[in-house]
């Protein structure tokens, strides 16, 4: 969990506190509090020292139950203003991956320039229907999330659109490993080597990959992308970060710009995909 978004919590959890103890009608204890909503003591003390995220209806029901429901705005405030920031997999995924991509196809539709790095698998906007359902299916059990995988596949799918977009430019950096990773069966893994070649093509779309045997300035790192100057989107296993301050988007940008030093473009890239096409000794 980031430093920035433990930090938020614990402040959370120190306005929550500062309200118990300055209720209008006379200071709560922590037992009177989850007592008066059922909760189970231990719930207080770990939301006031920011062991655990509250949900909306927490908030709501602590205010009321200080006697101070005028707060419940301010404090709603600032539970989104860091889960905007830090969007769990636990909460995104409640109704699936779907509504997840709806909401990625719309940063994808008000992006022009992208600068994309991913390591571990094929990069999803080049993804393969049968690839991307490998996918889906595979993080859904991982997360113990609802399966709406052909919902989720279509989605990303439309948002192969934007390939053909004229306005738009897709600087993507892939590490070799992502085009050996077996995160489906090698018959699908084979075609989806073959739409990758494909790409290269496009005058949309600048694909570098880093060969295994290239010399790394900075080791390969979680996969993130970069929209525009605005907005970076980093994907690790408890959550996306979302940030939008202009040093760490920098910061970002400077990562994409050294792992290009060591990516092949054009005809090298194409040998290094058709490699590990041929690896799979499928037909």
């Amino acid at each position: 969990m980031s430093t920035d978004y433990q930090q938020a919590r614990e402040a959370l959890g120190m306005r929550l506190r500062e309200l118990r103890l300055t209720a209008p009608n006379g200071r709560l204890t922590g037992t009177q509090l989850a007592a008066l909503w059922g909760w189970q003591k231990s719930k207080v003390s770990k939301l006031e020292n920011g062991r655990t995220t509250p949900t909306p209806d927490d908030l709501r029901m602590w205010a009321e139950g200080t006697g101070q429901p005028e707060v419940y705005d301010e404090l709603l405030a600032r539970l989104r203003g860091f889960e905007s920031q830090i969007r769990s997999w636990r909460r995104q995924l409640v109704a699936g991956h779907r509504p997840v991509q709806d909401a990625l196809n719309a940063e994808y539709a008000a992006t022009r320039t992208f600068h994309v790095w991913q390591g571990a698998m094929i990069v999803g906007i080049l993804q393969t229907p049968d690839y991307a359902r490998s996918i889906f299916t595979r993080y859904a059990e991982f997360q113990q999330a609802p399966r709406d995988t052909e919902e989720a596949v279509q989605s990303r799918v439309r948002r192969q659109e934007a390939l053909y977009d004229s306005t738009k430019r897709f600087h993507i950096i892939m590490w070799e490993a992502a085009l050996r990773a077996l995160n489906c069966s090698p018959s699908i893994l084979a075609a989806q080597l073959d739409r990758l070649s494909g790409v290269i093509g496009l005058s949309t779309v600048e694909l570098g990959i880093i060969p295994l045997s290239a010399s790394l300035k900075i080791p390969p790192a979680t996969a993130f992308w970069i929209y525009d100057d605005r907005r970076v989107i980093v994907e690790n296993w408890h959550a996306e970060l979302w940030i939008d301050d202009a040093e760490s988007i920098s910061s970002y940008l400077r990562a994409w710009k050294t792992l290009r030093e060591s990516a092949v473009y054009g005809g090298d890239a194409h040998n290094v995909i058709n490699e590990a096409r041929r690896s799979l000794h499928v037909r």
